[in-house]
């Protein structure tokens, strides 16, 4: 469970820290991940919510710290955020660089069950279980009772789904132009060939999918979206919302829309302060 800090700096009062780690579940040596602690993170007698945010396709921990923009709103509202980061790292395995939808920065926040993904790619059980922990026994000053998750894109995917998954760890859930049905989407679609042993397991890992059988407590999702949204078609967040509807979801899940804006970083640092909010409303209720 040691760590090591690499960089520290003040940011919006509070304090980022870049940090590397070994990880067992990835089988990394150097594994990253950034902490943001609001202004009051120093003091050890206050118990801080942590919201943590999984960044997209292509990105990485530290891009999502730097470009995201969550910590000006984090820092007014006294969040910690925590950064994982988007895929195991120095495994250098046959093929792992060759595509953006597989691989290096394309963890798709799942657990690889075909060789040789399986033995390093275990985000699920990595941001649920082994990151966690870590951060909470290095850092008693956060709550480990309030918990939210956030994500953009790809790491869209990552929040519905590990929230649908695992309710009992969080208090918050939101996406930012969420890829929620990977099934259905050639992006998913070439990163599940790969990581799985059987398209069964595909539905496993499908927000839309996961839904349906959702049986945690009372969801209270925001997304937001904006109308030039490149990758819109195959997002397919519509039909999440369709899907939920169906299912007596309706009235528990928000969607807003963001006219002009498209699916990248400048649309996430622009909008990041709803979900900050929304995180900060549940966290601290």
């Amino acid at each position: 469970m040691n760590f090591s800090i690499t960089q520290q700096t003040k940011h919006f009062g509070g304090t980022v820290m870049k940090m590397i780690h070994k990880s067992n579940t990835l089988n990394t040596e150097n594994q990253p991940f950034n902490l943001f602690l609001p202004p009051t993170g120093d003091d050890a007698t206050l118990q801080i919510p942590l919201l943590i945010f999984l960044a997209g396709l292509t990105s990485s921990a530290d891009e999502a710290l730097e470009k995201s923009n969550l910590n000006q709103s984090a820092a007014k509202h006294g969040l910690a955020v925590l950064y994982p980061d988007t895929s195991p790292r120095g495994t250098n395995l046959p093929g792992e660089h060759d595509l953006i939808e597989v691989g290096s920065s394309a963890g798709f926040y799942v657990d690889a069950t075909a060789e040789p993904w399986s033995n390093h790619y275990n985000m699920e059980t990595y941001i649920t279980e082994e990151l966690s922990l870590l951060v909470f026994r290095k850092f008693p000053q956060l709550d480990s009772s309030r918990v939210g998750i956030c994500g953009h894109s790809m790491g869209g995917h990552g929040a519905l789904t590990l929230y649908f998954k695992h309710p009992e760890k969080y208090k918050s859930l939101s996406a930012l132009s969420p890829l929620c049905s990977p099934i259905h989407s050639p992006i998913g679609e070439k990163a599940f060939l790969e990581y799985f042993k059987s398209k069964e397991e595909w539905f496993q890992h499908d927000s839309i999918e996961l839904i349906k059988k959702y049986k945690g407590p009372e969801l209270h999702i925001l997304f937001s979206i904006g109308t030039e949204d490149q990758f819109k078609k195959i997002l397919n967040l519509e039909n999440f919302v369709q899907v939920a509807a169906a299912f007596g979801y309706e009235k528990q899940i928000e969607v807003i829309t963001f006219d002009g804006y498209d699916h990248f970083y400048l649309y996430v640092s622009t909008v990041a302060q709803y979900h900050v909010e929304h995180a900060a409303k549940y966290l601290f209720a």
